[in-house]
């Protein structure tokens, strides 16, 4: 049997009105201030799904160390742009170092020191190119003079600090994790120093405070690298920075609120951002150690690794016996293309490009390009690293990938004479009929690149294709007129002309002491 409920409009009407009334009655009570909760509007699952993607909080890695600049950072640089300091020339600045480290992290440097190295170098990608060149010609304008200092009577916390006369923009120092360490800066090269005389009133170029933190190894030398971190800097002569730190807060306040957003906010101290490690093959200037004798001491000093003096032509210049510690190392003519940075070959497996980016410092990329191999890379346009890597980094891994090989400043060719043989680039011989020929015997010379342009370059250079060892050569003259003997010297090679030849002469010295070479 069925049953049928039969309803009129009117009734279907009132009891909808009554349980929409019902259903509104408690929407004032749920939003009060004890029932709502944002922590119940967040466990949606919408909200779920956005937190999942972020990596949780225990996960996010801070750096062991850090390094905070005691001077204020500018107020005019724009959001999401890298901060800059001002820095007055030659005064002392407070440098921070801690130990962030958590419980269990890097515990093999527990209770110990580590090694620091500060450098101050050039934030311009070109420049850094050049940057032998440049500090090179900084020190000819400025003899004496280093780019940067360590103030020791007010550093704290730091043991034996040392400033190596080969880097002139380079100190380090060590210090304990446990105590409280500050070390106190000075750099005495200014921003201007660096930028072409055109018009007058030209923008100085940026540099970079650098910190490389090394832990000590199983040698006992610190050559374990940790952590490194950099901020942005520019150096105005003494009161200047102050002067352009005043300028450019006038300048924000005239700005409008909405402006002022574009623009970060200053602040009293500078954090330095971590970064890649400061490079071996970076800027190391002549030192006496290294430079050439053109006395009765033999050229012992030099090494491979070493770039000599510019300014040791002088014959009253001595070299310091006590202040070099390489051994003498001899390379035979076709090693020396194995001391050429190699370019990424297209050829190259995914593990040649992985050491090709760690060793021109991507280390920060290394991972994103784990499967790419040398002609992956080579395949990608500077617009394709632009967008993968960002515009600094990105044309810096372009221009790094095309790059040419730099042409040598000054090409000259040598030729070893031998003892019996007479100077003459063709010997005459006298045959059994009595006739005049020409000896088949041929002299072979060798192309010496320069790229400093210095007598020590050229003596090490014709060292090597000669098998000669540097210990041996005490001094080198070039055959001028008339015979007479004239010294080698930096401003003598300077004034070469290109492709020079020239025919090597030994000669035993009077002592029998080593030898000297005479260019011919």
């Amino acid at each position: 049997m069925a049953w049928v409920l039969k309803m009129d409009d009117a009734s279907i009407e009132s009891g909808l009105v009554h349980d929409f009334d019902a259903s509104l009655s408690g929407i004032g009570q749920e939003l009060g201030a004890g029932a709502y909760s944002m922590s119940d509007v967040l466990a949606l699952p919408i909200f779920k799904q956005e937190d999942s993607s972020l990596p949780p909080e225990s996960e996010t890695k801070n750096p062991p160390f850090q390094y905070v600049l005691c001077a204020a950072t500018s107020p005019a640089i724009k959001l999401h742009d890298e901060t800059l300091t001002y820095l007055n020339q030659g005064q002392s600045y407070e440098v921070r170092m801690l130990d962030n480290r958590k419980q269990d992290e890097l515990p093999e440097i527990n209770n110990k020191m580590v090694k620091s190295i500060v450098r101050v170098v050039f934030h311009d990608r070109r420049l850094q190119y050049t940057e032998h060149q440049q500090l090179e010609g900084w020190k000819w304008n400025r003899p004496g003079d280093r780019l940067l200092d360590i103030d020791i009577p007010m550093s704290v916390g730091i043991v034996e600090p040392k400033t190596h006369p080969s880097q002139l923009n380079a100190a380090e120092f060590l210090w304990d994790l446990n105590k409280r360490a500050s070390v106190f800066v000075q750099v005495h090269c200014i921003s201007t120093e660096f930028t072409p005389r055109k018009h007058g009133g030209e923008k100085g170029v940026p540099f970079r405070i650098q910190f490389d933190t090394f832990a000590q190894g199983e040698g006992g030398e610190y050559i374990e690298h940790l952590h490194s971190a950099s901020c942005q800097i520019k150096v105005f002569k003494p009161k200047g920075a102050d002067r352009k730190q005043k300028t450019d807060r006038e300048k924000m306040e005239k700005r409008s609120p909405h402006e002022k957003e574009k623009y970060q906010s200053s602040y009293d101290t500078t954090i330095l951002s971590e970064c890649s490690p400061w490079p071996d093959n970076a800027y190391v200037s002549p030192n006496q150690a290294a430079t050439p004798s053109f006395t009765s001491t033999p050229l012992s000093t030099y090494t491979t690794s070493s770039v000599p003096d510019s300014e040791s032509s002088s014959p009253n210049h001595q070299a310091d016996p006590g202040s070099h510690g390489n051994s003498e190392v001899i390379l035979h003519p076709t090693q020396l293309f194995e001391l050429v940075e190699k370019q990424l070959s297209p050829t190259a497996s995914i593990q040649d490009a992985q050491k090709w980016l760690l060793k021109n410092r991507f280390n920060s990329y290394t991972r994103l390009f784990s499967h790419f191999s040398g002609s992956d890379l080579l395949k990608l346009t500077r617009d394709d690293l632009v967008q993968i890597c960002g515009p600094a980094d990105g044309i810096r891994l372009f221009n790094a990938l095309k790059s040419r090989s730099v042409r040598p400043r000054l090409t000259v060719y040598v030729c070893q004479e031998s003892l019996q043989e007479s100077p003459l680039l063709e010997r005459h011989a006298t045959n059994e009929n009595g006739d005049h020929s020409i000896s088949s015997s041929l002299h072979v010379y060798h192309a010496l690149y320069l790229e400093e342009l210095t007598a020590a370059e050229l003596i090490r250079k014709m060292a090597c294709v000669c098998s000669l060892p540097l210990g041996t050569i005490n001094q080198v003259y070039r055959q001028g007129p008339t015979g007479i003997h004239i010294l080698l010297s930096d401003q003598m090679v300077y004034n070469l002309p290109d492709e020079s030849c020239f025919l090597i002469s030994t000669v035993k010295d009077e002592l029998g002491e080593g030898l000297h070479l005479i260019l011919k």
